[in-house]
Parts: C-alpha cells; structure tokens; sequence
C-alpha cells in the first residue's frame, strides 16, 4: 500500500461573471481531474441559478438538514423558483469540489486534543462508513473519509487527511480512538514512513482502564459530532451514489469550520474567516465562501 494521499485538483480557468444585489461575485470554476473523489456534473460558471439560489439552496440543504426533495419544495413553496432534485444534487457536487480543497488545505491551528471515530452512513442501500477526526478542543472536523470499507488502509487515509493540515508532527502526537485494532495496524503503516504519534484506545463503554477513564471524553465529542451529522442527512433517507455522500460530507465539513457557530466556543465560529465577517446571511456567506475558496486554487500552467 502507497502512502495514502488526498486527490489534487489539476484545474483549468473558465471565466464567469454575475451580480448579486450590491455586490459582483466572479465565480472562476476549476475543472476537476478524473481521480478527483468528487466529480461535478455541472460547472457552476454554466448552472442557470443565480448566486441568490445558489445560496439558499445550499443554506436549507446543508445549514438546516433538509433533504433535496424538500429543498427543492421549499424553493417553489416559498421563493416561487421551480428546480428538481437533481438539479440541486448537481450544485451540489459543484461547489464541492470546489470548497473541498479550501477545506482540506486551511492552515488550521490545532490543539492536541484530536480524536476519531467511524460512523454508518447509507449510500445506495448499503451501509458505507464516515471516518472521522476532530479537534475536540477547537471543534474543528479534520479528516472525513466516506468509503465502503472498514479497513486498515480507510484509518491511513483519514489519518493522512489529518497530518496533511500540520505544517509539522508535533513530537507528542496522539490520536484518541476507539477498540478497533486498524488504527493500531495504521499506527505501524506510518511509523515504518518514519511518522510517530502515539494511539489511546478507549474501550467499550464502561471505564474498565486508565486509558478510558482518562480518555473518554474526548470519545464523547466525537460522538456527538457523529449524531449532529446524522441529524443533518437522516431526511434524505440515505445518499443516491458514493459522489453524492463526499460532497455532501465535504459541505457538511466546511460548514461546520467556517459558518457554523459553535455552543462549546460561546457561539462563535470555529474559525472566523474574515472575508465572510461583512456578511449577515447565510446564504451571502456561503456565497463568500464559494468566492474564497476559488481564489485559492492554483490556475493551470
């Protein structure tokens, strides 16, 4: 097995202009390489909604958990715009593979209270698996790997996800995780490429050890975090394709980093970008975000 890494996006520049109320938004999407983990079957310089739609659509579809069936009846019911459920899975895969990169690159400040955990999603009826880390300290998501498989090589991944985001492996790395000896397996498979951290396992529900006793904790907010991602996709009974369930994870993700405050943080933002700090509306901030995040990836040579 090859050093796990997350895709690059090999892109190339297509130029996209619209007003939104006061404020012009140019929207430069990238093309998306074929080993690119989300695929978009719609570039956003060519939807036919406007960013107003764009940012309600993803405001009602990501913020508030609705399902696209629903969103798209909302849309009509309340904003008299008439768009499928399709068309609203299509934006959302755009803007994926758009925002994920800015995700997954932000140079995050981490405490040393990181934890993962997997937890069951359905796509096209069959249970896949999200795994998860988190900064249970800062409230950050950091690695949020969808796959079908329970494996050693699906904890390298999201661990990779994780190491990716330190400029450098702090000496006393530990990751907090539960029973499953994959993480242990993967532990082995990066010490033998020369990257150290340590893994406490915290077993089973009851406090039979230190570890858990001293750890558990930390197991509990990830926990937490697994039930307010299901809260969120439970109206949609499930995702239609493996395409579908990463981007949806990736905008769940970015959404939680960036717009979502957090109780733990005395409702503030687990980061605070300022580009969206002038912006009172969500649908404005995911407009902001959408802008940020392209500004960020590389043009082609």
């Amino acid at each position: 097995m090859s050093p796990a890494e997350v895709a690059d996006f090999n892109v190339h520049p297509t130029a996209h202009k619209v007003r939104y109320t006061w404020r012009t938004y140019n929207f430069e999407l990238k093309g998306i390489a074929p080993e690119s983990p989300i695929q978009a079957p719609v570039d956003l310089d060519r939807i036919q909604a406007s960013p107003e739609v764009l940012g309600l659509v993803l405001t009602y579809h990501i913020n508030y958990g609705l399902s696209a069936r629903r969103t798209a009846a909302i849309m009509y019911d309340i904003h008299g715009v008439k768009i499928s459920h399709q068309t609203i899975h299509n934006y959302e895969m755009a803007v994926a593979a758009v925002v994920r990169p800015f995700w997954a690159n932000y140079p995050y400040a981490l405490s040393d209270q990181i934890v993962g955990d997997e937890t069951y999603v359905r796509v096209k009826g069959k249970w896949h698996y999200i795994f998860y880390f988190y900064d249970a300290k800062c409230k950050l998501i950091l690695a949020d790997y969808v796959t079908p498989n329970r494996t050693t090589e699906s904890a390298v991944i999201a661990i990779n996800q994780v190491l990716q985001k330190m400029p450098q492996i702090p000496e006393k790395l530990n990751f907090v995780v539960d029973a499953n000896p994959i993480y242990q397996v993967a532990q082995i498979y990066f010490a033998q490429q020369g990257i150290k951290f340590g893994i406490h396992q915290v077993v089973g529900l009851e406090n039979k050890d230190e570890i858990s006793r001293e750890y558990r904790f930390l197991k509990q907010t990830i926990e937490r975090l697994n039930r307010s991602y299901k809260e969120n996709y439970r109206s949609s009974t499930g995702f239609g394709s493996a395409t579908g369930s990463a981007s949806y994870t990736a905008l769940y993700s970015a959404a939680y980093n960036f717009l979502r405050p957090h109780e733990a943080l005395h409702y503030r933002i687990p980061v605070e970008l300022p580009q969206l700090k002038p912006f009172e509306r969500m649908p404005d901030k995911w407009l902001a975000l959408i802008e940020l995040a392209q500004s960020q990836l590389p043009t082609a040579a």
